[in-house]
Parts: structure tokens; sequence; C-alpha cells
């Protein structure tokens, strides 16, 4: 059962949704012969798992694709508790705060224009009912998250916080602040405490630098307004805002990946149908906080392809949704391909955004790289081909394609044969210094160290070189 052709548990977790995987694999050895144990997860509420981009099931003795009605059966799950709906008896709108009240009411009218006209002869209880933030006057927890004051915040538990921390980019701490609600407000206030600098770049043809800064605008608060709205609240944990110096921001909540396919959403503009928080959602779209169509998470993408910065990366591991995003070009020659190459679609560029990040590739996507001669090597020694590169017309990048490819076998046993004629008895150490420079740059120093040694064993193996006493290398008389 647990032969070549089964998967490990990193192929698992690779192709299966939210990178669910084996908890632990267990043996045991009884009379009778060996049993394999494999301890799973129990699967999120009310979200299907796929493997592979598809979701099966038993029927009988068979392994078959699951049917519409047993895949709404189980997101049915998740839809009858919703906590963001719950009427909290206790509260008032003298809990609200009226601040949070005002700006409420100014993007309520910005979503939804066609109220324009009357909302001024709305009190506060119609236009909290009519923007559906409360249900027939009575203070729901998303009345509360949003609006309230934060003296109220003992209604919610007191965990309902964004915690806002500076870092350098080595992790050490430089700065925090916490922000309770209302969110409405506690959003604006993060995003004034992230330094969003301005970065500047020069383009080929002109001495103007163009400058942007670090992070769109945009980028921030839909990333902030999704971990909010897709926060699990009963997890009774906070929010983070992590800036990573002039680097990196991360935005983490907890829960499991809303939408449940960032690539979906992404790369076939797929909306998503079902969310943790409906009620919550629906206020945050009503007040103009996010985009419920899917093109929130397209739009990010689409800025960081813009400014020619990284992509965005989503983590769904641990039961948390994080997303980091870089505020710089990470790979100088990366950035230069895009560039030169409008054309890339954003599927072609979000597989070579893991190439220069030195992230896996499943075998499909190889293929597919391979196949349109943008990558070479070997898994998981993938990088650049000289297809992509060459447009470019950069000689620096050109350079970095060649340290990369590097030489074949025979080119560095012929520098060893060499080496050792010149000098008759070399310690492994020697070898080491004239080889390890000259290995491709996709390899660490310990795969490089790996590769030396491969090529002295088999000129050993061929009876080109032997070892003395003094454990030095020589050529073989």
């Amino acid at each position: 059962m647990v032969g070549s052709s089964c998967y490990n548990r990193k192929e698992i977790a690779d192709k299966t949704s939210n990178r669910i995987t084996f908890i632990e694999i267990h043996e045991l050895f009884l009379p009778k012969g060996r049993i394999v144990l494999f301890q799973i997860p129990a699967a999120p509420l009310g979200l299907p798992v796929a493997f592979d981009g598809h979701w099966y099931g038993r029927d009988g003795e068979s392994l078959v694709a699951l049917n519409i009605e047993e895949l709404e059966r189980i997101r049915s799950q998740n839809r009858v508790d919703d906590w963001s709906a719950e009427i909290v008896q206790e509260a008032s709108i003298q809990d609200l705060d009226e601040k949070a009240i005002a700006k409420a009411q100014t993007e309520f009218v910005k979503r939804n224009p066609k109220y324009n006209a009357e909302i001024g002869t709305w009190d506060i209880p119609k236009f909290l009912d009519k923007a559906k933030i409360t249900i027939g006057g009575k203070i729901t927890r998303t009345a509360l998250i949003l609006l309230g004051k934060e003296e109220a915040e003992h209604y919610l538990g007191s965990f309902v916080k964004i915690r806002w921390n500076l870092k350098t980019v080595d992790n050490q701490d430089l700065d925090f602040e916490v922000f309770s609600i209302p969110l409405l407000l506690a959003v604006d206030e993060v995003y004034a405490k992230i330094r969003n600098l301005k970065y500047r770049y020069l383009r080929d043809g002109t001495l103007f630098p163009d400058e942007v800064l670090r992070y769109e605008p945009f980028n921030i608060r839909e990333s902030l307004n999704n971990a909010i709205a897709h926060q699990d609240y009963t997890n009774r944990a906070r929010i983070n805002v992590v800036e990573f110096g002039d680097d990196r921001l991360v935005v983490s909540n907890y829960g499991s990946s809303i939408p449940k396919s960032v690539e979906d959403v992404v790369l076939k503009d797929t909306p998503e149908e079902f969310y943790r928080n409906p009620f919550l959602v629906e206020v945050m779209k009503n007040l103009d906080m996010i985009e419920t169509q899917g093109g929130g998470i397209r739009k990010i993408f689409n800025f960081q392809k813009d400014r020619f910065f990284p992509l965005p990366e989503y983590d769904l591991s641990g039961g948390k949704v994080k997303i980091t995003i870089t505020g710089k070009i990470l790979n100088e020659h990366f950035a230069r391909i895009l560039i030169d190459n409008p054309s890339l679609s954003l599927h072609d560029i979000l597989l070579l955004d893991r190439v220069q990040k030195r992230l896996p590739l499943n075998d499909k996507e190889l293929t597919y790289l391979k196949r349109l001669n943008f990558i070479e090597g070997r898994k998981p020694n993938i990088y650049l081909s000289y297809f992509v590169v060459q447009p470019t017309k950069d000689d620096n990048l050109k350079a970095d394609y060649i340290r990369n490819k590097s030489f074949d076998d025979e080119h560095f046993k012929n520098l060893i044969l060499d080496y050792l004629r010149k000098y008759p008895r070399s310690k492994r150490a020697a070898l080491d210094t004239l080889l390890v420079s000259k290995l491709s740059d996709v390899l660490s120093y310990e795969q490089k160290r790996k590769k030396v040694s491969n090529l002295i064993s088999s000129l050993k193996s061929s009876g080109h070189i032997k070892v003395n006493k003094s454990l030095e290398w020589e050529l073989e008389v």
C-alpha cells in the first residue's frame, strides 16, 4: 500500500485544497502482517475538500465525482449559524460610535447612489436597518464589529482587534499597536501606521525614474478588509498586520481559506459563492469595504504585476489565511522580463513568479513551462530559460542565465583532472574551492558540495583518480 506509486505527505498537500494532508502515518506490525494507518484531519465545516481540482466521494466500491446535490449539502453546513448575524440583546444604539456611523453613511451612499436623495430624511435606526447593519433595530455582532465603541468590545469577547507590528527584515520587533472596534475606523488607523514609502527605479531609454508607493493603497485596504470579512471569530484571535521594514507586508487572519481557490479567482475570474460571515460580508459590501465578485483579489495581483513586483503570496496552512505583499522588485532580472514581454498572461506570470521565488512547481506546471521553453533545469533546481531571457537584451541577465545553466558533468570532471595534473596530491577542500563557485547558482551551497562529491565518486569509479593514505586525491597511475 505504501509503494513508490503512492503520494507522500507533501504531494498530498500540493494537490489538496487548503493544503490539507495527513496528520500522521502510523505503522502497526501484527502477527498477520503490517498495517498502515493514515490519520487525517476532519474536513472544514461547509468546505468540500478537492484533490487536484476535483471533488470525489464513494459510490459503493467506486470512487466517483461528487454530484451537485452532494456538494451543496456539504456547503450548506456552514449556513446554519452565522456568528456575525447574531443579535446582542444587551447592546443598544448608544454602544455605537458616532464617527463610525457618520463614515458608514458616507460610504453607503457612495456604494448605493440611488439613496442619495433620501438618506438625509432617515434617522440613525432607519439607516442602520437600511444598510442591513441591524436587524429590526436590534444590534448585531456585525454592528459592533464595524461601528461599536471601544468600551463596548466586551459584548464580543474583547478579542475583535487588529494588531499592527513593525519589524526589521530579519524579524526583530521595532514597534506595535493594537486597534479595537470600530473596525470601520480602525482600517484607516492601521493604514496610517504603515510606512508606505516611495520606491524609485529607472526605465530603459530615459534618465527619469519611475516613482511609485511601495504598496498600492488598494492592496493594503483590500487585504485588511478581506481579513475582517473572513476571520473565524469563534477562534477568539486577532487579525495581524506585520510590516517587515521596507520589504514586505503580511496580513493574516484565522480560518480556512475563503475563497477556497485563489487561482480560480485570479485566473478564471470566478467569484466566491459562499462566505464564512455572510451577514458581515453583505454589510461590508454595502459600506464599500470589499468587492464581493472576486475582483478585489485579482486587482491586487494586477497592481503588483504592473509595478513589476513579485505577485502576492497566499499561505493557507495552519488554519490561517496569510497574504504577503512585497514592496519592492525582488529580482531585477525577473522585472526586466515583465517589462520586455508585456504579452505574458497572468497565468504565465504566476508560474514564472514561482520560479523567481524558488517555490516548487507540480509536474503539470513544469510540463507546461517546458513546452513553452520558459524554464530549464531539473526539479527542484529550475531556472528561467534563454527563450524568455533573450528578448530583454540585458547582458547581466544573460550572464545570470549562463551561471544558472552551468556546464555539463564532463566539463567539471576535466577541471578536476587538469587540477590534479598540476597539483598531484590535493585535499577535498581544494577541489571544493575549485568547483563550488563555478556550479549553477540555482544550487545551494550544500547541493554544490554534494555535486562535487558525485563528480569525484564518478572519476574514482571510472579509474581516473584515487585517494591515498593521507586522504588526498591523486591521479590513478
